[in-house]
């Protein structure tokens, strides 16, 4: 199967379910080396004057270094039968093994930027912002003991979703 290139302000989809209940691939690199991770954080919406997208990631994450060093990344969406390959992903480490071929997944590029022929939606993202969240900045004081015991502050990422590739 084949994507289209679709305009983003023509997606039917509620970013609600797909982001935190269905997840998200964010993947980056080049044709040489990319690295993905699953993530269930994050939103869409409209800042700039550009169609864009918002995302997390820990300091720690292999994926953080690819997205660094890149100024594209992509975000893909996959149908339910590949959850196990989402979980995968999201527990283990590209630094430690190839987990994007232990998932059985299949990387293509856009514009040199990977992405997965197993997605069903596919955002191609240009980053635009990106920030560390501090301690500091927390307004809820049980955040902090909930999801940074360790303190590994995630950063933020704003990108302007550049291309829709919808599977035909």
């Amino acid at each position: 199967m084949s994507f289209k290139e679709i305009n983003v302000n023509e997606l039917e989809m509620n970013p609600f379910t797909k982001i935190s209940k269905q997840w998200m691939l964010i993947t980056a690199g080049n044709e040489e080396k990319a690295n993905t991770m699953t993530a269930s954080w994050g939103s869409v919406g409209f800042i700039w004057n550009k169609n864009a997208l918002t995302m997390y990631i820990r300091p720690q994450r292999y994926t953080k270094e690819f997205v660094d060093a890149n100024d594209t990344f992509t975000v893909s969406f996959l149908p339910e039968q590949y959850r196990e390959a989402l979980n995968l992903c999201g527990k283990i480490s590209g630094r430690e093994e190839d987990k994007i071929t232990k998932a059985g997944l299949t990387l293509a590029y856009e514009d040199g930027t990977p992405y997965f022929e197993e997605a069903e939606l596919v955002f191609v993202c240009k980053k635009m912002y990106v920030q560390e969240m501090k301690e500091e900045c927390l307004e809820d004081a049980s955040f902090d003991a909930t999801y940074y015991p360790n303190k590994d502050y995630h950063y933020l990422y704003i990108a302007e979703i550049t291309k829709a590739l919808k599977k035909q």
